[in-house]
């Protein structure tokens, strides 16, 4: 069954390299615009991707993200800064993307059509029902993504996706699609623009929520942010000053001495 491949069909805009540079950028802001009104429409669905991944973390689970090119730099992103914002454990939020971590800079030739390359990554780190597995691929088609979801049901792996396109193949192995439209690229097919935009916006709601209701912040402060350079050492001081009602040099020998805001508060 065919689906619709909005992400492949031409732009809504053309001529673009007659256009001044303030009309291009003036239409790819509307265009991001478009993306974050899409983002709205699928909050129901991403409130019920959150609220089983908080389930499952509970359990001493994890947290996969899996993608290929720009999907899978997003996820990798996300992942890699859970740890100094919320003083997480590196394993427990990870990134998995399509040719390793070489294809963060250089695309991969091939790594993204191995429809068994995602789930022999997921194995190395003995995945197991606990854990929870989001895919990401603007097209919904990408076979390292798809393949992956596949397995993950196969073995009672709760699965989830962020796609642009309607009923697309990656749907079929998630139990909790979020399919979100944005509608075709700026630049014909660039889903570096948009769809990953939207894909950012909804992994910052997902991995920020989850970390809330983990108990990683108090009000709206960063109580286990990782101390390893002189801004956030800065920020960890006016949070204790601000909560334990200190001036600065008090907070910072505190700190000093307990090693993190949360111990200190």
């Amino acid at each position: 069954m065919k689906y619709r491949k909005i992400t492949e069909e031409d732009s809504n805009h053309d001529d673009l390299e007659k256009k001044s540079v303030l009309e291009v950028i003036k239409e790819i802001n509307q265009e991001d615009y478009n993306a974050v009104k899409s983002v709205e429409k699928v909050i129901p669905k991403i409130e019920k991707v959150i609220k089983k991944i908080v389930s499952q973390l509970k359990k001493k689970g994890r947290l996969y993200y899996v993608g290929a090119g720009t999907s899978g730099r997003l996820g990798v992103l996300d992942a890699s800064e859970c740890p100094p914002t919320f003083g997480t454990d590196p394993s427990s939020v990870v990134g998995v993307i399509a040719g390793g971590d070489k294809a963060l800079r250089k695309s991969v030739e091939h790594a993204e059509d191995n429809y068994i390359g995602g789930w022999s990554e997921l194995k190395k780190y003995n995945i197991n029902s606990n854990d929870f597995v989001i895919g990401i691929a603007a097209s919904g088609s990408t076979p390292f993504v798809v393949g992956c979801l596949k397995k993950c049901q196969e073995n009672n792996i709760p699965t989830a996706c962020i796609c642009s396109n309607p009923g697309s193949p990656i749907t079929k192995y998630s139990n909790y699609p979020i399919e979100v439209i944005v509608g075709p690229e700026y630049i014909t097919g660039s889903s570096r623009m948009k769809s990953g935009t939207s894909q950012k916006l909804i992994l910052n709601m997902i991995s920020s929520s989850t970390m809330i209701k983990l108990g990683h912040i108090k009000g709206n402060k960063m109580v286990d942010i990782q101390i390893n350079n002189k801004k956030l050492e800065d920020r960890a001081c006016r949070i204790i000053q601000e909560k334990l009602n200190i001036d600065h040099l008090e907070a910072l020998n505190l700190l000093k001495k307990h090693k993190s805001v949360r111990s200190v508060i």
